[in-house]
This record gives C-alpha cells, structure tokens and sequence, in this order.
C-alpha cells in the first residue's frame, strides 16, 4: 500500500458541458501519465461508440476527442493510499479541487465512471460542488459483469448534452 498523488492534469475547456470522473488514475494510466491507459479498459471504446466516432489512439488524439465532443475528463482524487490499482484498496482520499473546471466551463451534467467514483463523489465533493452526479457503470475490466455493448448502451445518455 502506498500513498499516491494524482499527478495527470484534467483535460477540459470552455467549451466542455459534461465531465466524467473516475475515481483514481491506474497503475497503467499513472505510469502513460493518462487516463484510461490499460488496454483492457473500455472508456475509449465505449466514447467513440457513443459518439459514432473513430476510438482514438494516442495521447494527444484521446484529448483532441474529449476536447471535440465538449467531455471534460479529470478524477475524483488528488491523492490517496491504495494498493496498486484496487479501488476496494483506496483509503486517507484527499479530492481533487472541481473548481477551475465548474469556473471556466458550462457543465451541465456531472458522470462518474462506476461505483467508487461515485460514492467518493458523494462523499467528498457533492458537499462542495452541490451538483448531481449520475453514476455509469465502470468501463474497467473489473466490472466483467458488462459487456462492451451493455457499457455502450448505458453510456449513450451522455449524448444528448453533448450538442449546444
């Protein structure tokens, strides 16, 4: 178990509406020094799918994608102990500030991807935000409960706010 700063910068600007948080960044993502890195994660599978778009490959393509689609992306923690990239591991969170995305963007909604990130939403950043999160089930290889096309379809309510 170590202590673990988030260290990946939220991708948004003024344009987002949604934002989508995970709870905290894998050993795979931590390591690219990006979200969702693991191959086996379906987040950017599941957003293209969503979007009727191309899944995007690198780095600079996955922020492109979200920055095009108006998806703000971050976490809910800034830093925490957990035991590689076990969720049920996470202990002594300390959230990410949401401030300088709800300031500088036009969010309508608020998604958490899968149950820890919500429940730490709810926990920690609900009380400072007061915004609703809707809570999406994970995109990680973990949740193997859903399919691809199980994930796709109970994402694609993220699509209607996407437009102006």
């Amino acid at each position: 178990m170590g202590h673990e700063l988030h260290e990946i910068e939220p991708v948004f600007d003024r344009h987002s509406r949604i934002l989508i948080l995970g709870s905290f960044p894998s050993v795979k993502s931590r390591e690219a020094g990006f979200f969702y890195h693991h191959p086996q994660n379906r987040f950017w599978r599941t957003l293209a799918a969503v979007t009727g778009q191309e899944t995007p490959g690198s780095i600079p393509e996955k922020k492109e994608f979200l920055l095009r689609n108006r998806i703000a992306l971050w976490d809910v923690i800034a830093s925490c102990e957990i035991q590689g990239s076990s969720d049920s591991s996470i202990r002594d969170v300390v959230p990410n500030d949401l401030s300088r995305i709800l300031e500088a963007a036009q969010i309508r909604q608020i998604y958490t991807n899968g149950g820890t990130a919500y429940k730490l939403y709810q926990k920690y950043l609900y009380p400072v935000t007061g915004c609703t999160a809707i809570r999406l089930p994970s995109t990680s290889p973990a949740n193997a409960a859903s399919s691809l096309e199980a994930l796709i379809e109970q994402w694609k309510v993220i699509r209607e706010l996407l437009g102006d």
